[in-house]
């Protein structure tokens, strides 16, 4: 009996060994998996990604957005940065992102005494960013952060800059079209091929950002700026979301502001570096149509006998030639301007030996 009782013992014993053992080797899985998922992990030839986030009362969408972020981060190779600008907020935007910053030394903020727009918040994020390459991204929660692999994957195919295209858009109607109309014109005088020049989310290399200067509403135009500079230029359709917290800061007068901005950003774009091209040319005509007006009517005077001091059109090419003086006058100062202002700081170097 006892030989049988050992017998069950011993064979009891090798079976909760088995099951141990087995159990054991089921928990060393785990590596394995976790090996798996760094595989997922995707790789870049960038060494650091910044991402620039100007904000103005968006309390709600910070902590939301800051978790979505890491979550997106963690997939890419890339060390990172987060910098919020905190455009003059008068809510509890400022606390949480210092609260962010404490917790989370990757965590950056500036913070403006008052609303410059949005314009200023990008120039002094990009100014303070360490990164080789830049996303930026608007706090609302529209943007989507896990998008910013495609952008860095679009930027790995040589790419300067790739702008985000929200192809399906979450706004309201009148500024979803607006917005359509506004990307139509702005396509059309600049020859810059792309859908959407107004989405937040951009990804930049770092020379891009060091060559443009960022002022008043230009921020609509960085591709612009960027494709007059001679950075190569793309997009790609990116996820947008409904806002989930607070209101647009959507107006009609932005509407109007966008295309004032556009004709400076074409005067700068086309004539800032040959004035004389613009107003010499407009003169020219001026001056020509003016004096054809006036040897005309000296003809008729001359040859006809007919009178010239009360006709409306002897005034008119009096005045085209006046105005077409002027405007050579401008053109001339124009030019004296660049030729006296000129720097090597305005040429873009793409490489050098």
């Amino acid at each position: 009996m006892k030989e049988n009782q050992k017998s069950d013992s011993q064979n009891s014993h090798s079976q909760t060994g088995k099951k141990q053992r087995r159990f054991f080797y089921r928990k060393k899985v785990k590596p394995i998996q976790a090996y798996q998922e760094f595989r997922e992990v995707q790789n870049f030839s960038f060494k650091k990604v910044s991402i620039v986030i100007p904000l103005y009362n968006e309390e709600e969408s910070i902590k939301p957005l800051y978790n979505d972020l890491k979550k997106s981060l963690k997939n890419i190779s890339c060390e990172h940065e987060i910098i919020f600008v905190d455009d003059g907020s008068t809510d509890k935007s400022l606390n949480i992102i210092k609260e962010l910053a404490r917790y989370d030394n990757r965590v950056h903020y500036l913070s403006f005494r008052t609303n410059y727009g949005k314009s200023a918040a990008l120039q002094m994020g990009f100014k303070h960013c360490t990164g080789d390459v830049i996303i930026t991204m608007d706090a609302d929660l529209q943007d989507d952060p896990e998008e910013i692999p495609n952008l860095l994957r679009k930027l790995e195919e040589g790419y300067d800059l790739v702008s985000g295209w929200k192809k399906k858009r979450y706004d309201p109607f009148i500024k979803k079209y607006s917005s359509r109309f506004f990307n139509f014109v702005t396509r059309f005088l600049s020859k810059v091929k792309i859908h959407d020049f107004n989405c937040g989310l951009k990804a930049y290399r770092r020379a891009v950002v060091q060559s443009i200067n960022v002022y008043g509403e230009l921020h609509r135009y960085i591709p612009v700026l960027a494709g007059w500079k001679g950075f190569t230029v793309s997009e790609i359709v990116v996820k947008h979301h409904p806002r989930r917290y607070g209101k647009t800061k959507f107006g009609i007068s932005r509407f109007f502001k966008g295309f004032l901005d556009l004709i400076t950003v074409i005067f700068t774009i086309r004539f800032i570096k040959r004035p004389m091209h613009l107003f010499g040319i407009a003169g020219l005509l001026f001056t020509i149509l003016g004096t054809f007006i006036s040897l005309w009517l000296t003809y008729e005077k001359l040859f006809f006998g007919r009178g010239i001091n009360n006709r409306p059109i002897f005034f008119l090419g009096i005045l085209l030639i006046i105005v077409g003086i002027q405007f050579f006058a401008i053109g001339l100062l124009g030019e004296l301007f660049v030729h006296n202002f000129q720097s090597d700081k305005e040429y873009v170097i793409k490489e050098k030996k």
